[in-house]
């Protein structure tokens, strides 16, 4: 198999992996990610110098570990909730299959593409999951649903859904097909865990953030009100403050002096009636 991380999106994940790394290894780290640093040995990766545009993401850099650490913990509540199937959208180089303690029986599927799948299962061939773990290989722009029902997704089971940093690399029109296609599949006592970034904050970022190789890959934001547009799928939500988070996890000057205001969060739902019709 590949060592080579993908081009454009599929890039982004060893950036992440490497926030994951240097959280890891902080005291009051807020979650460990042993895995984080192997995947960046494999690559070669080197951190970017103060003069890389790169480091004008501080505002995404930061937020990283925060939303993290929160959902791990929206993973476990729904665990603890009776959900036993975890769907990680555009999984990138997500581990929580191996680095989380997980209730027997539950099964976790990771969806994403050939290449970035290809890459991980290189790094981690040796290693065994904490669960049952299922790799599918799929385009979330494309039929998805169906190479995942193939690897024994059970669409009668309640199941947590996870979209961290995926939205923003879709349409606007791909996000309404990807959160319609999730509901479809979802059996009442579900949970939905996404990252959000609304039209007019993207909007602001990329303004700032010109010619920044990462936020030229941003399609779209989610819709102003993310409650409203969840519930029209079927979802009761709510949404979470990343700065509050921050503040609840022991970091409550992150954010002090970056650019952050409304319209960017963590949402979580969950589904207590039967599929849309």
């Amino acid at each position: 198999m590949s060592t080579r991380v993908p081009d454009g999106v599929g890039a982004t994940a060893i950036g992440v992996a490497a926030v994951r790394a240097h959280e890891s290894t902080r005291p009051d780290r807020l979650f460990d990610d042993p895995y984080a640093s192997r995947f960046l040995a494999a690559t070669g990766w080197t951190p970017p110098t103060r003069a890389d545009g790169r480091t004008r993401l501080a505002g995404v850099v930061l937020t990283i570990p925060i939303r993290t650490r929160f959902l791990d913990e929206a993973l476990t509540d729904a665990a603890d909730a009776g959900c036993r199937q975890v769907v990680l959208l555009g999984a990138g180089l997500d581990t929580r299959a191996f680095r989380m303690d997980w209730p027997p029986g539950l099964k976790l599927f990771e969806v994403d593409l050939p290449d970035m799948v290809a890459f991980k299962e290189s790094v981690l061939a040796d290693d065994t999951p904490a669960c049952a773990r299922s790799v599918v290989v799929a385009d979330l722009t494309e039929d998805w649903t169906t190479p995942l029902l193939a690897a024994g997704f059970d669409r009668t089971a309640p199941t947590v859904w996870v979209a961290e940093g995926l939205l923003v690399y879709l349409t606007s029109e791909q996000n309404e097909a990807l959160i319609a296609e999730v509901s479809a599949l979802s059996a009442p006592g579900s949970h939905l865990a996404l990252t959000v970034l609304n039209q007019s904050r993207l909007g602001e970022i990329k303004e700032r953030l010109l010619d920044n190789a990462i936020v030229d890959l941003w399609q779209s934001g989610t819709p102003d009100d993310p409650i409203a547009w969840l519930a029209s799928h079927g979802w009761q939500a709510t949404v979470h403050d990343p700065v509050e988070r921050a503040a609840a996890y022991g970091r409550p000057y992150l954010f002090d002096h970056l650019p952050h205001g409304p319209g960017r969060g963590f949402v979580t739902a969950t589904r207590h009636e039967g599929r849309p019709h």
